[in-house]
């Protein structure tokens, strides 16, 4: 079963202040997909996030955009933005921090210019951290998890953390992956219709 937690704890927060967590209140919620560009799952969360004239953050991994390039092509010409998210999804408590920023460094060759980053599973060294942000990235985190890619997670749970932990600012995490598709699919209408009635707008991390 994974281990994980729906809401950023506030430690976290005060313990890496330069990650970008939460943006400042503005009526507006933030939201990101992970882990694509995926045939099958980008193009249908592209079409929900269109009937709610919702921008949104793709943090793609770069093997995926060498294997459909079009793909990034059409979430860029939809009007979001995109983020790296390493090359082959690396864990960066896993690998030394060469092996990692190359990795990085080689999605970012497959990638238009963008200097967001996501690390995979959220998980980053303060060294790699730090010599991204040298570079001039900024390592964004989240402030609310969807639990998407959770097998052990209901799609109505699912629903209920989100809107539960979600406020004015929130950097929200879904992923446009096979794993994910059949809660964030069914999630995503579901909380964008609320938020939008609520007064919301959805914007891209810039």
């Amino acid at each position: 079963m994974s281990v994980y937690t729906f809401k950023s704890a506030w430690f976290f927060k005060w313990v890496y202040p330069k990650y970008l967590w939460k943006q400042k209140p503005s009526q507006s919620i933030y939201l990101t997909f992970d882990d694509g560009p995926t045939p099958g799952v980008t193009e249908e969360v592209l079409r929900i996030l269109k009937n709610f004239n919702a921008k949104a953050t793709f943090f793609l991994i770069g093997k995926n955009v060498v294997l459909y390039p079009e793909l990034t092509q059409t979430i860029l010409n939809e009007g979001h933005n995109i983020g790296n998210h390493t090359h082959n999804h690396l864990n960066g408590w896993q690998n030394d921090t060469k092996s990692y920023l190359e990795n990085v460094m080689q999605a970012e060759t497959t990638l238009p210019f963008t200097r967001l980053f996501r690390p995979a599973y959220g998980k980053i060294t303060r060294k790699q951290a730090h010599l991204l942000m040298q570079k001039g990235y900024s390592i964004v985190m989240w402030d609310v998890l969807s639990g998407d890619f959770d097998p052990d997670l209901s799609v109505e749970k699912c629903y209920t953390k989100v809107m539960q932990h979600t406020s004015d600012g929130s950097i929200v995490v879904f992923h446009d992956s096979l794993k994910a598709r059949s809660k964030v699919l069914e999630v995503l209408p579901k909380v964008l219709q609320k938020w939008a009635k609520s007064g919301y707008t959805f914007k891209a991390l810039k």
